[in-house]
């Protein structure tokens, strides 16, 4: 990518890019905050053997830029931010490393507040709180929430319901055909709940050893071929593994009425396929209002972790939801662009109210 850093962070708004290297643990890491207007970034740090530096750079942008607008339409008085530690988790991550970043997390007074991600989880929070109280996440015994992947999925199922109804009148899953593509924990998750609800569940991954994890725990759900799951009709497509699997050629052959899922940025580009599934009448549930239930369950921790209020802060994404679709219809635009919308003027309205003197 020939632009600098200046410019890449422009257009999306970014207020801050951060960079910290520590040669004796190996640590290279980068904190995106895309915004503060709402009150301190939160947003969980990510580590990855990414292809090339530019590649992580790239990746905290997109990610802390939906950060921002989870945090927001989720109503929570936090901005948006994200952070990436550049290296295989597998031979890198130690004790020494997640402490040498909790100081660099430490160095910003407050301004980021730091969560477990992909490949960092509650034990790497319990180094990095020990250099740091900017970070949540931690086990419970601890205090903390600990795992936030089944309240990520409990979101995302009362996203389904919302959208169920939407689409057929009653948000009972009971005999619908849902179609899982990842069967990571969250992904896991989620079919337990489907399940539990009566749905039929077809489940694809690409790791074979998830896949027998998956069903083991539930014998009745089918495993289908990754490779041709937008060729099968379902009710309910569930995105929960990479980002852009909704693109111009998935689209175009998508069988089933809604799309509702835990992947983060499922929309190759939100300008195009936004309208895309709009125009084929495709009910889709905006992944940074769906897949929120995690981020929630770890803002419960800075006032002190209730388990309960945090379970009845996630059941308003079905109500969100709802909100977005009479938006979506009231406004005749893409659902993607009536929750964006939602998301920024509360952060207007609250930044002209933070601005008064």
């Amino acid at each position: 990518m020939d632009q600098s850093v200046f410019e890449q962070m422009h257009l999306p708004g970014h207020e801050q890019v951060l960079f910290a290297q520590d040669p004796q643990t190996g640590l290279k890491a980068v904190i995106a905050i895309h915004s503060s207007v709402l009150g301190p970034a939160l947003g969980g740090t990510r580590m990855w053997n990414y292809a090339s530096d530019q590649d992580g750079i790239t990746d905290a942008l997109r990610l802390s830029r939906g950060m921002t607008y989870k945090n927001a339409i989720s109503g929570l008085n936090l901005g948006g931010g994200k952070a990436v530690i550049i290296g295989d988790a597998s031979k890198l991550k130690t004790e020494a490393l997640m402490r040498s970043y909790g100081k660099f997390v430490n160095n910003l007074n407050g301004k980021y507040i730091t969560a477990e991600d992909v490949n960092t989880n509650a034990r790497d929070m319990e180094y990095i709180g020990m250099e740091t109280r900017f970070v949540t996440g931690k086990s419970d015994f601890l205090g903390g929430s600990g795992d936030p992947s089944p309240f990520t999925a409990y979101g995302v199922y009362m996203g389904m319901k919302a959208a169920a109804k939407k689409a057929w009148g009653n948000d009972s899953l009971t005999g619908k055909k849902v179609l899982v593509q990842g069967a990571g924990n969250v992904g896991q998750y989620i079919v337990g709940y489907l399940v539990g609800d009566g749905a039929k569940v077809l489940i694809c991954d690409i790791n074979e050893e998830r896949l027998k994890q998956a069903v083991n725990k539930f014998p009745g759900i089918e495993v289908v071929d990754g490779n041709t799951i937008f060729d099968l009709e379902a009710d309910i497509y569930a995105p929960c593994a990479l980002g852009a699997t909704l693109n111009t050629e998935s689209i175009t052959k998508l069988k089933c009425p809604v799309v509702a899922g835990c992947a983060n940025n499922q929309l190759a580009d939100e300008n195009v396929h936004g309208p895309m599934l709009m125009k084929k009448g495709i009910i889709y549930v905006p992944d940074f209002l769906i897949n929120a239930g995690g981020v929630i369950n770890i803002s419960v921790e800075l006032d002190g972790y209730n388990k309960e209020r945090s379970l009845s802060m996630v059941e308003k994404i079905y109500g969100r939801t709802q909100e977005i679709f009479e938006l979506s219809e009231r406004e005749n635009v893409h659902a993607q662009l009536a929750a964006m919308r939602i998301a920024e003027k509360r952060i207007a309205d609250v930044g002209r109210l933070r601005t008064r003197i």
